[in-house]
C-alpha cells in the first residue's frame, strides 16, 4: 500500500508540476459575509497549465452553495460590485454550456450542518497572473459564494451573494 501512495502522490505532484514552486506565483482570498463576519479563506497555487483552490470555510448556511471568480477586486455591500463571473472569454455560464463556461464558473461546494466546508480543485481555465484569463488583471477580481447551488446550465440563478473575498496576490 505504501507504493501506492507514492505512487498517487507521484501524480499529484506530475499535475501541479514543480513549476508551482519554483513560479512562487500564489494568492489568497479573505472571504467575508456582508455583515462583516468572518467566512474563511482560499489559497490559489498556479500550477504549469492553471490553479489549484483550496477553500476552508466556516459560518455558512448549510447545503449547496455556488463558488466562483467574479471579474472585479471589490467586495462592499452587497457585493454586486464584485460584478459578473470573471470571462474574458465571453462564454456563456454554467459548467455545462455547450460552448464552454465562463472562466470563472467553478464547482459547487457542501456546507456541512456545523457550517463549515473543505473543498479543493483545480481550473486549467485560470492562472494567478499572465496567460489568457489572468486573476491579477487591472481590476482584480473575487471569490463569491452564493445562497444556492449553481445549476451548471445557462441560468445563473444561485441566489444572493453571501460571501465575498478579493483576490489579493501573495508571491
Amino acid at each position: 500500500m505504501r507504493r501506492l501512495g507514492l505512487c498517487s502522490a507521484a501524480a499529484v505532484f506530475a499535475l501541479l508540476g514543480n513549476a508551482a514552486v519554483a513560479e512562487g506565483e500564489g494568492a489568497m482570498a479573505m472571504l467575508k459575509a456582508q455583515d462583516g463576519g468572518d467566512v474563511g479563506h482560499v489559497t490559489l497555487t498556479q500550477g504549469p497549465r492553471g490553479t489549484l483552490f483550496h477553500a476552508e470555510l466556516t459560518g455558512l448556511a448549510p447545503g449547496w452553495h455556488s463558488f466562483h471568480v467574479h471579474e472585479t477586486g471589490s467586495c462592499t455591500g452587497d457585493f454586486e460590485d464584485a460584478g459578473g463571473h470573471y470571462a474574458p472569454d465571453e462564454n456563456g455560464h454554467g459548467l455545462l454550456h455547450e460552448e464552454g463556461a465562463h472562466a470563472g464558473d467553478l464547482p459547487n461546494i457542501h456546507v456541512a450542518s456545523d457550517g463549515t466546508a473543505m473543498a479543493e480543485f483545480y481550473s486549467a481555465r485560470l492562472s494567478v497572473a499572465g496567460g489568457d484569463a489572468p486573476l491579477m488583471d487591472e481590476d482584480g477580481s473575487a471569490i463569491v459564494i452564493h445562497e444556492g447551488a449553481d445549476t451548471y446550465q445557462s441560468d445563473a440563478e444561485a441566489g444572493a451573494r453571501v460571501a465575498c473575498g478579493v483576490i489579493t496576490q501573495t508571491k
